[in-house]
């Protein structure tokens, strides 16, 4: 392989693992939000610009997006060095310097926060387990599978598809059972089973917060595209 393979593959592969960073409310990946503005790759030094849909989106949101983006790099092979770097927002110095000094978020915001951001995580990670939920169950509603067996089927029992996939992910962060021989329906809080009795408002609520995150999505994107209005071309020429 020669130098410029080399450094090529490396950018791919450090794209690839940006790709496996989300925001946290959205579960979607920083890379098809369009929220990388940069990815570069110089020998083993790897460079990384994020930029969000407004200059006052929340910062712990923010810091958790910088912090994974930072983990994921540094773990790519080939990578010796990176830097990632928040972009026009009111709080990025404070976040770059703390992601860049491993402080974490109390230390990055001393006197402002309390607390660290694991629950935070697990919460966005809860209710991505909520809206796959209702991915995955909308798609057999469509295919004839009716409410009562719903509440009776496991995941093993649920076609093969990426929203299976992607909800059996989500519960294997939280500890949940996720195996197929596991229940379908399972309280997102506790990994025990929905009775059947509670099924259709488990699914109802899981319907209102796969709409709610899925309209956060429209708009953030919306919002990024009129922040950044070139930001199609610098898509393109990545």
């Amino acid at each position: 392989m020669t130098a410029l393979e080399e450094v090529r593959a490396c950018h791919a592969a450090v794209w690839q693992a940006l790709g496996t960073v989300r925001d946290p409310e959205l579960d979607e990946p920083l890379t098809d939000l369009g929220f990388v503005a940069r990815c570069a790759v110089d020998g083993g030094r790897a460079a990384v610009e994020l930029r969000l849909p407004t200059y006052f989106c929340a910062p712990n949101f923010a810091f958790l997006m910088v912090a994974d983006a930072y983990d994921a790099v540094s773990a790519v092979p080939g990578v010796t060095s990176v830097e990632v770097r928040l972009v026009d927002h009111f709080a990025a110095e404070a976040i770059n310097r703390g992601v860049a000094a491993r402080a974490g978020f109390v230390a990055s915001f001393a006197g402002e926060a309390v607390n660290e951001l694991d629950e935070l995580r697990a919460t966005f990670v809860r209710k991505a387990v909520l809206a796959g939920t209702d991915r995955v169950c909308r798609a057999l509603r469509r295919s004839g599978v009716d409410g009562d067996r719903l509440a009776r089927m496991t995941l093993g029992e649920v076609p093969a598809s990426p929203d299976r996939e992607r909800l059996r992910a989500r519960r294997r962060e939280l500890g949940l059972p996720c195996g197929d021989g596991d229940p379908l329906l399972v309280d997102p809080e506790t990994g025990e089973a929905v009775p059947p009795s509670d099924a259709a408002r488990h699914l109802g609520f899981a319907r209102l917060t796969r709409a709610g995150q899925e309209a956060n999505s429209g708009v953030c994107r919306g919002m990024l595209r009129v922040r950044y209005p070139h930001i199609g071309e610098q898509e393109g020429a990545r």
